[in-house]
């Protein structure tokens, strides 16, 4: 017997190769969705004429914002764009940048990671940091250069989280460690935004949305990476998919079920 579940939406990158272009989904994102939050996930494609978000979003019970090679374009959050601010994904903004304001006044649970994190920062009014290994007193937040995706992912540093903060009721402690694969940062917080918790540098590592909804969160590290064999990730993807299922009941108005491990 078939068994539905929650459907989760991600949207996807976009990149252009022997003149056609292509909409990109990552395998770890779908993997942490289907086998640790126990949802069923489907792209998005990422239109720069995608008007109609609100029906698309009739369709599912939670949204993911994933990572990405590409960064926000610097004229989103009111800056310049340099060469180190590259590369960019017009029309994964397009599409991103207003699902995040849709998804959060309809109250859909929302998980942001890395690009994502970055698009939820300054689709709440907030700015970006780039290059971050430059700035004085900020560590490296880049991976190591390594053919190995195990080393490049591993986790590197520690993040203070924020006491009594939504990261620390899920993971119960208020101190652990992540990986980091990222140059840019948030420079100035998203108004609406809660810390949740810092890099040894300072550098913002987790965000909340303040009254929100339902679950509305992100990461700037990749806890989806291996996400079935990280205990704070499998606490997140848990969290996240508990969140989803609570959605989907009220918006199908079904009683409530134990979920079943």
């Amino acid at each position: 017997m078939h068994k539905k579940r929650p459907l989760v939406g991600l949207p996807a990158d976009t990149y252009e190769k022997d003149g056609f272009l292509f909409h990109s989904l990552g395998d770890k994102y779908v993997r942490a969705l289907t086998d640790v939050a126990d949802v069923d996930a489907v792209m998005i494609p990422s239109q720069l004429d995608h008007e109609n978000f609100e029906g698309l979003l009739d369709h599912f019970d939670g949204i993911l914002m994933t990572g990405a090679v590409s960064n926000v374009h610097p004229p989103q959050y009111g800056e310049e764009a340099t060469a180190d601010h590259e590369p960019y994904d017009h029309r994964r903004d397009a599409t991103t940048l207003k699902l995040i304001r849709a998804v959060i006044d309809r109250g859909i649970p929302l998980f942001c990671i890395c690009r994502g994190f970055q698009e939820l920062n300054v689709v709440m009014g907030g700015s970006l940091e780039t290059e971050l290994q430059r700035v004085e007193g900020r560590i490296d937040h880049r991976a190591p250069k390594s053919p190995d995706i195990d080393v490049r992912y591993a986790p590197r540093h520690s993040i203070a989280i924020t006491p009594g903060g939504v990261l620390n009721r899920i993971l119960g402690k208020t101190e652990t460690m992540v990986n980091t694969i990222h140059r840019q940062g948030v420079k100035r917080l998203g108004d609406g935004l809660a810390v949740e918790a810092r890099a040894p540098d300072g550098v913002v590592e987790a965000v909340s949305v303040k009254g929100a909804r339902a679950f509305a969160f992100g990461t700037q590290w990749h806890p989806e990476f291996k996400a079935a064999g990280n205990p704070d990730s499998v606490k997140l993807f848990t969290a996240y998919g508990d969140a989803v299922r609570a959605f989907a009941r009220s918006r199908h108005q079904e009683p409530a079920t134990s979920r079943v491990a």
